[in-house]
């Protein structure tokens, strides 16, 4: 034991860590001890613990390397001591991915598997199966059924969890244990009751009659685990989730009698699906929240944060539910748990009033400083929520988010800030002045480059339409001074934008980028000539396509189109428009954005920005032959459901845009076992003008399994009008019957049959990419004097308020709003919606309608556009 003490002077310089400097190389000649005749255990212990420390930090040894480990590892099995055989074990298990002919030590472990020493044989089952492969299962197939049943508890443990790993490789062969994993699964013990059931789960679990049958069995019987209650909680959540019937679902009730259960781990998953499922009523919810409010006054921490988390989630969706707890969540502000008082007060700030706004801001202010950056996070964004909830108090929260900018923390805490402020100022026109006022305050000290180009990028764009603009000269002239060139570029282009925006500062704007043509970085020179050249033309026309809105277009699908442009020999010049747009969050997408803050999640708003539904499908559709000729993607539609979810054949649809083609892609599910489908495709009886090019259909569809067939259709070339209809669909393909459990046909003959879909429509929101405009103003008026001008006046009798009538209107024309005028004004009779995008092809399209609400809503509709048959395929389609 003596080895095991440290002085007092060795446990104040922290030296707790005997391999911190230890070398592979070294570690490697140590190894070859295990090759002398008489073995040592207690430095063979040593030396192994080296080794597993080494590969857990992520050292990587070479084949040979790791061969000759292996097999000097291997002579160690001659000793009988414990410590030693189990490290062994430990080593196999490390060195089976990357050592050769590792199958040499199966005999070695089958004996220790088989064997009378309990101790060795959990471990040598799981060494065993870390090596064995597809082909060698089937000679240890009997030794594993009779492990799973084992009346030893981690030996059966091992044999099952091991099982679960091994149904990637050779799944049919793991299926065969289904006998034993259900007689496990009423051993006595609790983790081999868990894992039984784990393993059952994933034998069944593509079919959905052997789980439903599963879960009626365990459901009737008590189970004595209770992870293994937890684990049948998850499965039947899930299936309510996949039936998308509602909790009529028979095996709801069995959940919220878990509500009862003695265990409070079980009783906590049972409220945790119930606040989670979809489509939970506030009836059904009622009880789980009741059990949330118990575990609130705990005297267990786990169970309050567990509590608290769960109902600062539920605050999301059911804001109502959670107020009922309002009182026990105050009583956690003050909790000694830093993490449990941060999400008690988030909660709180989602559904308290608006008057207990500024007592819970004071209430954070006295212990924000004590907490991580990842709850102060959470706090951040539990601040945008509310700002968007509560607009009128935007300065308490603005200056309670500014005081947090100056306090010390890491890059995605100051992000999460300036993202909440920028929120704010783009959601609330009276917070844009202190809004900005806070973001130049703190880039004259910000250490983050990321951050200070973004918020120079935002002063570039609002500054110009405050009151003052020129008040923002001096914050962004100041860096490029200060700062590197990264943010003396961002600068420099911000200043641009002040010079087109206010013809007042454009002679001082042109002065201040005359002096950043001296610069000593080549970016910053070139973009002060750049933007100065064009600002001394004095055309509209040209500040607005070349410094206000700027190129629209995917980073990636551009990088994608030069490289395929540079690859192919050609003498046509590279065209822009071929190049994929990038596309703004539609008003419902930034609805569900600005709902899901404040929830703890692992991701910070620092994440890459999402791939668009483009990007997706354009490396899979250009495999496809017929496709890749037809240009770049320009539009992927969301799904359409042309069947019910419960029928035999499930088939959805989305719909590709070209620029003159459209691509159908049917995403078919064959839900009868017995069947096996062939050449299965989609018969089309195509709108008046359009073109059917080919079909390419599927060659088999198997049962439970998802497959694609595609349809390919020309628009109609003359008449734009006609480029919106609806098509008949009728699903075709060739039935065999088949073995259910095998999916073999019986005979290779089969016959004929269809299988009638939901109409189709081809809309005009299918065919218009959402973009955004930083100046929609300047884009109107340039369009006045390049483009064709339509007006007409509808009314919308069926709808009874501006908001209402603001929704579809954007849904249905598939265009962006700009300067958030999808945002009706409480009690206002009259307003005007402002909508820009592009058409297939690159065309753009503005759009303003203006809105009256009287018996009904009048709109006058006002669309600009270069081209004369979109802006009359517009007011056409609307009325």
């Amino acid at each position: 034991m003596s080895s095991f003490k440290r002085d007092k002077k060795e446990e104040e310089d922290g030296v707790g860590n005997i391999f911190q400097n230890i070398e592979k190389t070294t570690v490697l000649q140590e190894a070859r001890v295990f090759n002398e005749t008489s073995v040592n255990p207690r430095k063979c212990t040593l030396i192994l613990t080296k080794l597993l420390y080494l590969l857990n930090q992520g050292e990587a040894l070479n084949v040979k390397e790791a061969t000759d480990v292996f097999f000097a590892m291997t002579k160690l099995f001659q000793s009988k001591d414990v410590v030693l055989r189990r490290m062994v074990y430990l080593g196999i298990k490390e060195l089976s991915s990357t050592a050769d002919d590792v199958i040499i030590v199966t005999s070695s472990l089958t004996k220790d598997m088989t064997g009378k020493e309990d101790i060795y044989r959990a471990a040598a089952i799981r060494a065993l199966c870390s090596i064995t492969d597809a082909t060698m299962l089937q000679a240890i197939e009997r030794y594993m059924k009779q492990a799973i049943v084992d009346r030893n508890s981690a030996v059966s443990s091992a044999a099952l969890v091991s099982s679960l790993h091994m149904t990637k490789m050779a799944p049919e062969v793991v299926k065969r244990w289904v006998n034993e994993a259900q007689e496990a699964i009423n051993s006595d013990n609790v983790m081999v009751q868990y894992h039984a059931l784990g393993l059952l789960y994933h034998i069944r679990k593509s079919d959905r009659l052997a789980v439903t049958k599963l879960i009626a069995k365990l459901t009737r019987t008590t189970l004595k685990s209770p992870y293994a209650v937890c684990m049948l909680i998850r499965i039947i959540a899930k299936l309510l989730e996949e039936e998308d019937s509602g909790n009529d679902f028979p095996y709801f009730d069995f959940i919220e009698s878990c509500l009862r259960h003695k265990s409070e781990m079980v009783v906590y998953e049972a409220a945790h699906a119930i606040v989670n499922l979809k489509r939970t009523t506030s009836k059904e919810l009622a009880p789980a929240v009741s059990v949330l409010q118990l575990f609130c006054g705990s005297p267990k921490a786990t169970l309050r944060f567990a509590a608290v988390r769960t109902l600062n989630q539920v605050a999301i969706s059911h804001p109502a539910a959670v107020t009922a707890c309002n009182l026990d969540l105050e009583n956690l502000i003050t909790d000694s748990n830093r993490s449990i008082a941060t999400l008690a007060i988030t909660t709180l700030l989602k559904t308290g009033a608006e008057s207990s706004v500024d007592r819970l801001m004071k209430q954070i202010a006295s212990f924000v400083s004590e907490i991580s950056d990842e709850f102060k996070v959470v706090v951040v964004q539990a601040i945008r929520a509310l700002a968007l909830k509560f607009p009128r108090k935007h300065n308490t929260l603005m200056n309670f988010l500014s005081a947090m900018l100056r306090d010390e923390g890491g890059l995605e805490y100051k992000a999460s800030i300036a993202d909440t402020i920028i929120t704010i100022i783009e959601d609330n026109p009276e917070a844009k002045e202190s809004g900005l006022a806070h973001l130049c305050e703190f880039i004259e000290d910000c250490e983050h480059v990321s951050l200070a180009v973004r918020i120079l990028h935002l002063l570039g764009r609002e500054g110009p339409k405050t009151k003052q603009p020129s008040r923002y000269i001096r914050f962004i002239y100041n860096r490029v001074i200060l700062e590197c060139p990264s943010i003396r570029a961002a600068a420099v282009s911000a200043m641009a934008q002040f010079g087109a925006s206010c013809p007042d500062l454009l002679e001082n704007i042109q002065v201040l980028l005359a002096r950043c043509q001296m610069d000593s970085d080549d970016e910053v020179r070139d973009r002060a000539t750049y933007y100065s050249s064009i600002l001394s033309k004095n055309d509209k026309n040209l500040y607005n396509n070349f410094i206000l809105d700027t190129l629209q277009v995917s980073i990636p699908g551009l990088e994608r189109s030069l490289k395929e442009y540079t690859q192919n020999s050609t003498n046509q010049p590279f065209d822009i428009k071929s190049v994929p747009l990038q596309v703004g969050p539609s008003p419902d997408e930034r609805e569900k954005k600005h709902k899901s803050e404040g929830m703890l999640t692992s991701q910070g708003p620092l994440r890459p920005p999402p791939v668009s539904r483009e990007e997706n499908f354009a490396e899979k559709l250009s495999a496809i032959p017929g496709i890749q000729q037809l240009g770049p993607i320009f539009k992927s539609s969301d799904v359409v459901e042309l069947t019910e979810s419960e029928t035999e054949y499930f088939v959805r649809c989305i719909k590709h845009c070209f620029a003159h083609h459209v691509v159908l892609q049917f995403d078919c599910l064959n839900t009868l076992p017995d069947q096996l489908l062939e050449d299965v495709r989609v018969e089309l009886e195509p709108s008046e003008g359009f073109e059917l090019l080919s079909v390419i259909p599927c060659k088999q569809l198997h049962y439970n399994e998802t497959n694609h067939t595609y349809a390919i259709l020309k628009f109609p070339d003359d008449d734009l009008p006609s480029c919106v209809g609806t098509f008949g669909a009728v699903l075709k393909f060739i039935v065999k019957d088949c073995d259910p459990t095998t999916g073999i046909p019986d005979s290779e003959e089969g016959y004929n049959d269809e299988y009638i879909l939901e109409d189709l429509e081809i809309t005009l929101g299918d065919q218009i990419q959402r973009v955004s405009k930083v100046n929609w103003g300047a884009a109107w008026e340039t369009a006045a004097e390049s483009s064709v001008e339509k007006e007409d006046t509808y009314s919308l009798s069926s709808m009874n308020t501006l908001d209402e009538a603001v929704k579809n209107i954007v849904q249905f024309l598939g265009l962006q709003p700009a300067e958030r005028t999808d945002k009706v004004p409480e009690g206002k009779s009259t307003h005007t919606l402002l909508l820009s995008g592009v058409f297939r092809g690159g065309i753009d399209i503005l759009v303003r309608a203006k809105l009256a609400l009287a018996d009904g809503v009048t709109m006058q509709l006002t669309v600009r556009s270069p081209d004369d048959s979109i802006a009359e395929l517009i007011t056409s389609s609307v009325g």
